[in-house]
């Protein structure tokens, strides 16, 4: 099979939602992330949900919503260390290494998320 995006290889939608909603458990349950999400989380795993489907190649879910992601900035109010960026990688690997994509399509993502994470470093 031949796939243009990311976002089609991994099975469009259903599969960016559960990414999204095997890695925010983790996240809340992370020392040092924790402290820097609301205690609702819905709202912020809907967000994730649109960039992630926006930045893998399928609908600009977020863009329509949200105008342009500028994500630096929109994380800037929040101090992201090193550790925090690397603590958010972890918790991203190990949501998807509890789906069924394939481990070098894993691996791709998390590649990917990778240059954004530590973009976000401002602490």
């Amino acid at each position: 099979m031949n796939f243009n995006t990311i976002y089609e290889a991994a099975g469009g939608a259903p599969a960016i939602r559960e990414i999204v909603e095997k890695f925010y458990p983790k996240v809340q349950a992370h020392p040092l992330l924790a402290p820097l999400f609301p205690e609702d989380i819905r709202p912020v795993m809907e967000k994730q949900y649109q960039f992630l489907t926006q930045f893998f190649g399928g609908p600009p879910l977020y863009s329509d919503e949200h105008g342009h992601p500028m994500m630096r900035a929109r994380h800037l109010p929040f101090p992201i260390t090193k550790e925090r960026a690397d603590a958010w990688l972890d918790c991203m690997r190990r949501a998807l290494s509890e789906t069924s994509l394939p481990e070098e399509l894993q691996a791709l993502m998390l590649e990917r998320l990778s240059g954004p994470a530590y973009h976000f470093v401002n602490s």
